[in-house]
């Protein structure tokens, strides 16, 4: 069997007189020798990768001792399906809170029963959406946003909730189109009202624009305050060539406690082509992006 021959450092001193050794005459140094099988060297160098594997685990333990930290991997993002799935189920949502606040004329023409049908609708479309951080998506706000349908119209005054005029076709206003512009920059919040003013027979009635501007604020994850600040009336149709009348608003002295020029409410779902909110009377309004 092959051998290795390993020299060891302590010599022994033993006599010589050979005359051809260089060494000195009188003594000679000879290293003794030991001899290992291969089998041997084999197991030793075994010995010592077990050795190097243990200074190694040793040396990360005293490094995560030492507050090296080691970050956890971020986990795993959802299964696509699941975005889909609750894509698909707002979507379901949606069309049923659409299903069941169309043909109410906004709200005026509602019932007990529709007030009911809405409110469950819009509930469940809230629940699923989750809540909402206006600060980090007020951009969703931007736009001209038309309403659809509003709880307070069901009393049948153009103040909804709020004491009003009446409104309806054999009456001297007629509500039109109800629209909200929103200008996130600007903090611009405009409700925009078309109207049609009833004329003593025969002259036709008029149809007018009227425009009243707000400042708005966020006040809370989700909810807005709007301060009004004045009211435009633009005349169109037949006498859209007039020019617009400016109403400013009113000094709080003279302002009665029904219209404090200030109100407040609460986005409870919004996306890119919806929104509902609540307001500070319980009233429900739905839009959609126009």
């Amino acid at each position: 069997m092959a051998s290795i021959t390993y020299l060891f450092h302590s010599p022994t001193l033993i006599s010589s007189s050979s005359p051809s050794s260089s060494w000195p005459s009188s003594t000679k140094y000879i290293l003794p020798t030991k001899t290992f099988s291969s089998q041997s060297s084999i197991g030793r160098a075994s010995l010592l990768n077990d050795e190097q594997c243990r200074r190694g685990r040793s040396l990360v333990l005293r490094s995560a001792m030492d507050g090296v930290s080691v970050l956890d991997p971020p986990p795993p993002p959802p299964p696509s399906d699941e975005f889909e799935a609750k894509s698909e189920l707002l979507a379901s949502l949606k069309l049923k809170l659409l299903s069941a606040v169309s043909g109410l004329n906004r709200g005026l023409a509602a019932n007990t029963d529709d007030l009911q049908k809405a409110d469950a609708a819009a509930k469940e479309l809230e629940a699923v959406g989750g809540p909402l951080d206006l600060s980090v998506e007020i951009d969703k706000l931007q736009g001209r946003w038309k309403l659809l349908y509003s709880s307070a119209f069901s009393s049948r005054t153009l103040g909804g909730s709020r004491p009003g005029p009446p409104t309806g076709r054999l009456l001297p206003i007629t509500l039109g189109q109800v629209f909200q512009r929103i200008d996130v920059l600007s903090k611009d919040f405009d409700n925009i009202v078309e109207l049609e003013l009833g004329a003593p027979w025969p002259l036709p009635p008029v149809e007018v624009t009227a425009t009243l501007a707000h400042k708005f604020e966020l006040i809370g994850s989700s909810k807005i305050k709007i301060t009004f600040e004045k009211t435009t009336v633009k005349t169109t149709g037949n006498l859209s060539q007039l020019p617009p009348l400016e109403i400013p608003r009113l000094p709080d002295a003279l302002r009665s406690p029904s219209n404090p020029g200030s109100g407040e409410f609460e986005v409870t779902y919004l996306d890119s082509d919806t929104r509902i909110t609540r307001g500070e009377r319980g009233e429900l309004r739905v839009f959609v992006i126009s």
